[in-house]
């Protein structure tokens, strides 16, 4: 791991465990905030209702996702799975803040916009590090070169089966050639001609 994944992972995943742990704290507050939301989800998504009477378990789920995909996000394990769970729950987070942001005051207005361009940029930033292979190659292009190396072997295979069956065949010809020859000679000696 370079010196830049072994700083920026820590500190990216620094403001989501601040915020895993401020949401498991005030479950209850989160469970206010995330109330309007999750009965919005109960009406159009009738398989969601049931999400909306318990808004204080979500919150304690969210929190605690959070808290464990930033955890090993900073430790640096499992960092791009935990980065694309970060940018959900992020994504979650920022629909929810906004959704309940102060919009009737200029002041407001300017918090709003500049929490949601925050929270834009660290979805923007765990992104990345769910994108980020460390060096190694990722499931994409291994895929892609084992189907090149899987299509260049049958090609040589297939050029060495007919090299092979025009070797066969070759040697075929001369056998049964040599066996005409055969039947023939011996066909001459019985009959005398």
């Amino acid at each position: 791991m370079t010196i830049v994944r072994t700083l920026a992972r820590p500190l990216l995943a620094a403001g989501f465990v601040a915020a895993g742990v401020e949401r498991l704290r005030n479950a209850e507050q989160t469970a206010q905030q995330l109330s309007p939301t999750l009965s919005r989800l109960g009406a159009v998504a009738p398989s969601a209702a049931g999400l909306a009477d318990n808004p204080v378990a979500v919150a304690r789920v969210l929190g605690a996702t959070q808290l464990g995909a930033a955890a090993m996000l900073g430790l640096g394990k499992f960092s791009r799975l935990a980065g694309l769970v970060l940018a959900a729950t992020a994504g979650v987070n920022t629909f929810v803040e906004y959704r309940n942001a102060d919009a009737t005051t200029q002041e407001g207005r300017k918090v709003r916009r500049t929490q949601l361009l925050k929270n834009l940029s660290l979805i923007g930033g765990v992104l990345l590090a769910a994108v980020d292979t460390n060096g190694r190659p990722g499931l994409a292009w291994r895929a892609e070169h084992l189907v090149s190396d899987t299509g260049r072997n049958v090609r040589a295979l297939g050029k060495d089966a007919g090299r092979h069956s025009r070797k066969v065949t070759k040697q075929t010809k001369k056998q049964l050639a040599k066996a005409d020859r055969a039947v023939r000679s011996a066909a001459t000696d019985i009959v005398g001609s």
